[in-house]
């Protein structure tokens, strides 16, 4: 394996953009927290959602992980508005309509216990009467905001979405805004990624961070 390249996971928080370059003075951007020449994200995060973003200067990997072929899991915990029930959450995982698109089965639950995580900054908008709930919803695909239309789909807005897993790869042990490179062995597991399905991988509901 080629030592010039890195393999980087990073915690994003809210309101930093998943590139280098700045738009708008409105947010930050990975330059802000990242100091490492020529790594690039493989995939994206949304401004507004938080959690974890792989980053590789391996142009090879992140064109094979782009590829729908490989399917590997990304697990989110996602608080939405009101508490969803189980009609829902049976749509949830058996697909949704989403604009012209219907999504891919998913691996969907109702968390007992809110995940031990910090708080946003900003906080997400609190209503008094109006209780909020957790999903896990671990996905094998990642269409545009897809996480959020679909909850929305189901009667259930998403306030706060926090991606906790890539296939194999997880927050254990960073903090908001930290960053780390990856281990030997998680950079092989990487490069062994199976097509037609991915990883499987379960977040747990105790804390990640």
């Amino acid at each position: 394996m080629t030592s010039n390249y890195r393999y980087i996971i990073f915690y994003k928080p809210y309101g930093v953009l998943s590139q280098f370059t700045q738009e708008t003075p409105k947010h930050s951007t990975l330059k802000d927290y990242i100091l490492v020449p020529d790594v690039y994200p493989v995939g994206r995060l949304d401004w507004d959602s938080e959690g974890l973003l792989l980053l590789t200067n391996n142009g090879q990997l992140q064109h094979r992980l782009a590829n729908p072929q490989f399917g590997h899991k990304r697990t989110y915990w996602v608080q939405v508005e009101r508490i969803p029930d189980a009609a829902a959450i049976k749509k949830l995982q058996t697909g949704v309509k989403i604009q012209d698109y219907r999504t891919r089965p998913a691996e969907v639950r109702l968390l007992l216990e809110e995940p031990t995580i910090g708080d946003r900054n900003p906080p997400i908008r609190f209503r008094k009467n109006v209780p909020t709930a957790w999903l896990e919803m671990t996905l094998t695909e990642g269409k545009n905001r897809q996480v959020r239309r679909m909850t929305a789909a189901v009667g259930f807005p998403t306030l706060r979405l926090i991606r906790v897993s890539i296939a194999h790869l997880k927050l254990d042990g960073l903090q908001l805004g930290e960053w780390r490179d990856l281990s030997c062995s998680e950079i092989e597991f990487l490069h062994n990624l199976p097509k037609t399905g991915g990883i499987a991988n379960k977040a747990k509901t105790s804390a990640l961070f």
